[in-house]
């Protein structure tokens, strides 16, 4: 393995998300052709938020198919973008122009195109033999 690779490794993998503190979906939908400085200035300006924060920024179109997340990664930034196929698509809050806050739970379900407001799943109760 050469040295290169060694040090790649080291530090992380590219755009690792894993690692990020907060997850913030932007409510609405934007404008996908803007690259990683009008994201940025979305979370900066219009969100009072900040790009270079150990956050994942999440964006989606109009058509709800596709999405793009802004990760800081302490020497740049990384843009992700995920296109969903066989006419699938995300369950994007449109409601309110607002920066939301999500857990990883809310994360996951999104990205499998879910609502990330699932009702509360009803515990299970264990058989009592009498």
């Amino acid at each position: 393995q050469n040295r290169s690779a060694q040090s790649f490794e080291e530090s992380g993998m590219l755009g690792d998300i894993s690692r990020v503190d907060h997850i913030y979906l932007a409510c609405g939908y934007t404008d996908l052709r803007r690259g990683i400085d009008g994201l940025a200035q979305i979370v900066q300006q219009q969100f009072e938020l900040d790009p270079f924060s150990n956050s994942l920024f999440l964006f989606c179109g109009k058509r709800r198919d596709r999405i793009k997340a802004l990760l800081w990664e302490g020497d740049g930034f990384v843009l992700l973008y995920k296109r969903m196929e066989n006419g699938g698509g995300f369950q994007w809050p449109r409601s309110c122009a607002e920066m939301r806050s999500l857990s990883w739970q809310e994360f996951r379900w999104l990205t499998e195109g879910l609502s990330i407001d699932q009702p509360k799943a009803n515990k299970r109760m264990e058989r009592c033999v009498l």
